[in-house]
């Protein structure tokens, strides 16, 4: 009966070790630019947040371990304003696989420079979606649910909508919150506005389009990477129609800051008569960038 009783525990014990939480974000701390302060509650810091982060479940999908949703989150604390007060910058980057490579494809890349958080060592780090608790962890939870919406997002056409809607939960609870980066009037690129990009109807072209590019495009190229790169060239024609509807949204550019390397290097190996109708395109959607774009043809 013992024995019986040990080898289940272990079973569900490897079971566990199988079945993982659905992400494996690699987080930094760092305090360079704060000077004479103890260093301990940094390292503290970020230890919480790694198993804030990697530790907690955050959807009712099992996920395997290589299966976790992979990203970055550094935070570069820029001033100390108390013991437990602290200003910040908040870099974010969350990576895709590509199907059949080693090619991990970055969907978003952004520095949140709005972010004010208390800490005290050794204090545990409570979260609750509806209720405003604390912004240091309502703001890692927020980025969480947006890095889960992007890459369901990007396997199914709008798969990700479950996880928008606990964003918003997120936002609403912080309308009342002292800290910035949660509110409408306060900038046009912010928290809010990114989370109001992914969900207003008039711009969902730009949700189709994570899920052609990276879907229908990337995930061919393997096989067959004509017929992938012809999917890309087609993506982005849905960013081309989030445009027409509002030119210079904070979600596109942020998509195309994101991609714009990646969707360079493809198309410099295309042929000539696909070239020029992407550049001019892109042109046209990212004009500032004009000079980046025009590199394909010389490939």
């Amino acid at each position: 009966m013992k024995l019986k009783l040990f080898l289940f525990v272990l079973l569900s014990a490897f079971s566990l070790n199988i079945l993982a939480q659905e992400i494996n974000c690699q987080v930094s701390v760092s305090a360079r630019q704060v000077e004479g302060s103890e260093k301990e509650v940094f390292r503290t810091l970020q230890t919480s947040i790694y198993e804030f982060m990697n530790n907690r479940k955050w959807s009712p999908y099992s996920f395997k371990v290589e299966e976790r949703i992979e990203c970055t989150i550094l935070i570069n604390i820029t001033e100390r304003i108390s013991t437990d007060e602290f200003k910040a910058t908040l870099n974010l980057v969350l990576r895709r696989p590509v199907f059949k490579s080693n090619y991990n494809s970055v969907m978003f890349n952004y520095i949140d420079r709005d972010f004010q958080f208390s800490y005290s060592e050794f204090e545990p780090l409570e979260f609750n979606e509806t209720t405003f608790t604390s912004n240091l962890t309502s703001t890692l939870a927020f980025y969480t649910y947006i890095f889960l919406g992007l890459d369901f997002d990007s396997f199914q056409k709008f798969g990700g909508t479950p996880f928008y809607e606990k964003a918003q939960s997120i936002v609403n609870a912080a309308q009342n919150a002292a800290e910035t980066g949660w509110k409408a009037y306060e900038s046009t690129k912010n928290r809010y506005w990114l989370l109001e990009n992914l969900t207003n109807s008039s711009y969902a072209p730009l949700r189709e389009f994570l899920y052609k590019y990276h879907r229908q495009g990337l995930d061919l190229m393997f096989d067959n990477i004509e017929t992938g790169r012809a999917n890309v060239s087609e993506s982005l024609k849905l960013i081309e129609q989030a445009n027409k509807e509002r030119p210079g949204l904070f979600l596109t550019q942020l998509i195309l800051d994101t991609k714009r390397d990646e969707i360079i290097n493809i198309f410099s190996g295309a042929n000539a008569m696909e070239k020029p109708e992407v550049v001019n395109l892109l042109k046209e959607i990212d004009p500032a960038n004009s000079s980046k774009y025009q590199k394909i043809t010389t490939n």
